[in-house]
């Protein structure tokens, strides 16, 4: 793999990702932050996790891995392996000159991911909703700090949170 692997995902403090297919939280915040950190690049993600979003988000290309072969939603690149959405982000990051290729969930898919990604993107949200969607554990030891900011709880925020980077080292 030659481009970089990312990860980006928000998580509340038991690992809660999701429920019922959507979000638990509202977090604007949050959102400029995805937006930010995924603009430009391929991003791969489950079906479920593009039923949830229900378009392509502009300016971004979607590889979604599904396991369902009459799957094919207009806009979108359907891959049916991990190594096959690996080959067709690094493609398409190829094409668009992107630095780098985000995954952005769910659960199986971070979990395919993370033997491979160089770097993570958490949101850690203040809260323990119940749920049916959780973020794999990650190896901490694995990884480096390299940054942390926390946010309260704003007027466009449902939940204090904080962003922790973590990069792979070497």
């Amino acid at each position: 793999m030659t481009i970089p692997l990312i990860l980006v995902v928000a998580a509340a403090e038991n690992g809660v990702i999701g429920r019922d297919n959507r979000l638990l939280w509202r977090l604007r915040t949050d959102l400029k932050r995805f937006r930010e950190l995924t603009m430009g690049k391929p991003m791969i993600m489950g079906r479920k996790t593009f039923d949830s979003i229900g378009k392509p988000l502009p300016g971004r290309e979607t590889i979604v891995l599904t396991r369902d072969g009459s799957f094919s939603p207009p806009g979108v690149h359907i891959v049916h392996s991990w190594n096959e959405a690996v080959a067709k982000g690094e493609e398409l990051a190829n094409i668009t000159e992107a630095d780098s290729i985000a995954v952005v969930g769910g659960a199986e898919i971070y979990r395919l991911a993370l033997p491979h990604v160089r770097k993570i993107y958490l949101t850690e949200v203040a809260a323990a909703p119940e749920g049916d969607a959780f973020f794999p554990p990650v190896d901490r030891t694995l990884f480096c700090e390299v940054a942390r900011i926390a946010h309260p709880k704003g007027p466009e925020d449902e939940y204090p949170f904080t962003f922790i980077d973590l990069e792979r080292r070497s």
